[in-house]
């Protein structure tokens, strides 16, 4: 069954729920790390669902290509800095696995859209 709204797709679900989970664990950050690592952290992780988002509404599977993959980009800054905030000592080793966990569900389900759309228009 196609998905009708962006918010049909599994991916963006998953990445919504871990966008609010990220603002949560950010919430725990120092405060002076406010404009800096939880800011960061926080563009990144909020841009992965916006992009599928947005990519979903393109008409092209091209422009659609693009957008899941400005997410996925987003993904990997988003696990670098949670890397960061963990050697930091802003996050507990629990937490951060939680968090990876998340991630790597979300960059495999978000790699089968990219599979699926690539094959859309690899076949026009």
């Amino acid at each position: 069954m196609a998905a009708k709204s962006f918010r049909d797709l599994r991916v963006w679900q998953i990445a919504e729920d871990f966008c609010v989970e990220v603002y949560s664990i950010t919430d725990m950050f120092p405060k002076h790390e406010v404009f800096g690592l939880t800011s960061q952290l926080r563009r990144s992780i909020i841009s992965v669902p916006s992009n599928i988002a947005e990519g979903f509404g393109r008409r092209f599977a091209k422009e659609k290509d693009q957008f899941y993959h400005h997410a996925l980009g987003s993904l990997y800054e988003a696990d670098t800095q949670l890397g960061i905030a963990r050697r930091l000592g802003y996050l507990e080793e629990s937490v951060y696995g939680s968090a990876l966990a998340r991630i790597d569900e979300c960059r495999s389900t978000l790699l089968k859209l990219i599979q699926v759309n690539r094959q859309k228009f690899s076949n026009h």
